[in-house]
This record gives C-alpha cells, structure tokens and sequence, in this order.
C-alpha cells in the first residue's frame, strides 16, 4: 500500500505567549489545512491578549542552525515568513535562502505592533526592502505597513494601486494589500487588493463587528502559505485563506481581557 506523504509547511515568526499571533497561530493553522508544520523561531515574547510585555530576540547563530535542521530533514513546499525582529536575522534568513529550498515563500512585514509602535528599525525595514521582499513570491502587507514600505499615503483606490506597484517594482512577485485597516475600520466590507503580474482582483467579506482579531495577519498569510504547499495555484490559495480569515473573525472565542484571538477551528471546508 502507497505512503501517502503530506504536505509540508514552514513559518518563521516569534512566539506569542497568549497564542493567538505569531508561531502558534501559524501551526493551527497549519494543522487545520492538513499540512505538516514546522518552525522557526526568531524572537520570544510574554504577551497576552491586552499587549506585548517583554520580548527577546534571538541570536542568529541559533536561527541558522533551525533553518539548517529544517532543510536537511524535511521537504518543504512552501514558507511564510513573519516577526524577524532586527536587521541581523534579515540578512541571516536571506543568506541561508540562497542554500536552503523552502519553495514559494509568503511574506508578511511585520514591523507595527498593534497600537503603531514600530517593530523594526528604519534600517532593518531598508534591509527587508533590499534582501526580503526580491525574494518573496507574495507579500501581504495591511494598509499601515504598505505606506511604511512604500512611502505612499493609502487614501483611495488610485492610491493602493500605486503603493501595490511599487512593492512589484521592489521585487515581489505578487502583492496583497489588506484593507482591513481601510477607513479606520469603518467600512463595510473587507477589501483585499490582489496585484499580480498579470492581472488584479479584489477578495472581499463583509465586516463583523469583533474586537477579537489578534493574529488575523498571521492566520492569513499561514494559510496561504499551507495552500501554496498543497500545489494550490496563487488564485486558489488567496480565495481560500480570505475564506479561512473571515470564518475565525466571525466565530470568536471571546478569550482574555482585551483583544481576543480569531477563531483557528471555525473554516470547516472539507476540501483539503
């Protein structure tokens, strides 16, 4: 009887204690897709649903050595990449990517906590400009890292379009520009703009009114990831992690005092 052999997956993010963001948001998702997960930490942080507390950054002779034990042991089809947390690990993963095949990688700048505070140092967000974002296949910015990538004020339609070209003319393959933030979180809809080389769509679900989203950006840019490692072309990936994203805000878990994690059981799609 054949071994049939699952997918494999890889993130590379910090932990979040609270276990809504970040690794373990990544693995649930992950696991709920009916991919195999792997990890590689790049930072620690004590948070809980009202906010980060500490956080240590790892050194990156201990990143190296992850990333070498992920690539000699395992055969990943696809990686997302999160929290790298200083200019150093940037270009650790950058130069271990030359060597380590992870096939298609999502990329999701993290460098705004949730109340604006940066992440990253303007030089460490020049060095994901220059090492990162060539590499990526699909970057998944919101709307405040976009304008922190780009420059450009997000005002309109004509304005996404403009930052979404220049991060193709940065070298991403293909740009995502989540429009959650769009209208201070006032609109109706969720817009996300889709800019491929070739063409652009927008994926788009009603708003529900929760205050319980941390870790949609990570869910997100995980299940597309999970899909990409599935052979699911990028059109089918993003139609699936906007369906998955969606279903987890609109079932919270209410857990914790303050803002709440989504919902990484709510997507029951059989097709996997």
């Amino acid at each position: 009887m054949p071994t049939f052999h699952y997918p494999q997956a890889l993130t590379v993010a910090g932990s979040d204690s609270g276990g809504g963001a970040g690794i373990q948001a990544d693995l649930k998702t992950f696991q709920m897709r009916h991919v195999y997960g792997t990890s590689i930490l790049t930072a620690v942080t004590a948070q809980n649903t009202l906010g980060i507390m500490d956080c240590h950054i790892l050194p990156t002779t201990i990143i190296e050595n992850q990333l070498q034990a992920i690539a000699q042991d395992f055969h990943i089809q696809a990686f997302k990449v999160g929290m790298l947390g200083n200019e150093d690990i940037i270009h650790c993963l950058a130069e271990n990517l030359a060597y380590c095949h992870f096939g298609p990688m999502v990329l999701d700048p993290v460098m705004l906590a949730k109340d604006g505070s940066a992440l990253l140092s303007q030089s460490a967000l020049d060095c994901l400009i220059k090492r990162l974002i060539p590499q990526a296949t699909i970057i998944t910015p919101n709307l405040p890292e976009a304008e922190a990538l780009t420059g450009i004020a997000i005002k309109d339609q004509q304005s996404v379009q403009h930052a979404a070209e220049a991060l193709q003319k940065m070298g991403a393959q293909n740009v995502v520009i989540k429009g959650g933030h769009w209208q201070h979180s006032q609109s109706e809809y969720c817009i996300d703009y889709v800019f491929m080389p070739t063409t652009r769509f927008t994926l788009q679900h009603k708003r529900y009114d929760t205050p319980h989203t941390h870790g949609t950006g990570c869910t997100f840019s995980a299940c597309l990831a999970a899909e990409l490692a599935k052979g699911k072309d990028i059109t089918q990936a993003l139609i699936i992690a906007k369906r998955f994203i969606s279903a987890a805000i609109e079932a919270p878990l209410n857990i914790g005092k303050g803002q709440g994690p989504v919902n990484h059981w709510a997507y029951q799609n059989e097709e996997h």
